[in-house]
């Protein structure tokens, strides 16, 4: 993928408990549905005597691969809601599976969905979102007396630190947004009056976390 985009913080679980049923929301990462079904056969091999294993998820660079199941429910009430709070959350690469324990009361159609929407969104909030960003690696060379003015700019200007060494003098590795290099190298430049040394790195994902909004869940 050659954007940013948003996907999962990390893989985990929540679990709720609606009139008695047990709901399992599990999340991970995946880039190939031969990921994303490996992660499936996990869970359901982690929890065999669930009464359901719903799933959906949205793969691809451009989102092309997107699945859901309701295994066994009621069509349309459990794997099109875990799906859809998916895509309001804007997350790719993602899989989410909702595992069922049936507690004995039967909720309907309208019950069901609000259930597994629930379960997945609230499943979101507990890993947590992050927003993967393309962004440049610049070194920064500085002697001591420049450093501390350099890490004022950095922070003031909200800069990433990947890492710092401390040498004879002082390398600083930021990260930038690449649309962003060239005005940060000479904005940095300037305000250092020139005391630095700066070279170009690789250019790399880095994730930056993202609040959830209520918009985003699936409980409306």
């Amino acid at each position: 993928m050659e954007t940013d985009y948003l996907t999962i913080q990390a893989a985990g679980h929540h679990e709720l408990e609606i009139k008695k049923s047990r709901f399992i929301a599990d999340l991970d990462r995946a880039t190939t549905e031969a990921e994303a079904q490996a992660f499936l056969a996990d869970v359901i091999a982690r929890e065999p005597k669930a009464t359901h294993h719903c799933w959906a998820y949205v793969l691809g660079d451009h989102d092309q691969i997107q699945r859901e199941s309701d295994n066994g429910e009621p069509s349309g009430t459990a794997g099109v809601p875990i799906l859809t709070v998916l895509q309001r959350n804007h997350l790719h690469n993602t899989i989410a599976v909702v595992t069922r324990y049936f507690g004995g009361i039967k909720l309907g159609a309208g019950g069901l969905i609000r259930a597994y929407s629930n379960a997945t969104s609230t499943g979101i909030e507990a890993v947590g979102v992050v927003k993967r960003v393309r962004q440049r690696a610049i070194q920064i060379t500085v002697d001591y007396p420049n450093y501390d003015r350099l890490s004022h700019y950095l922070k003031e200007n909200d800069l990433t630190v990947l890492q710092t060494l401390y040498t004879s003098s002082v390398q600083v590795t930021i990260a930038v947004d690449l649309a962003a290099v060239e005005a940060t190298q000479q904005d940095i430049t300037n305000f250092l009056n020139d005391r630095l040394t700066m070279t170009l790195g690789a250019v790399d994902y880095h994730e930056i976390p993202v609040e959830i909004h209520a918009s985003s869940r699936g409980d409306d």
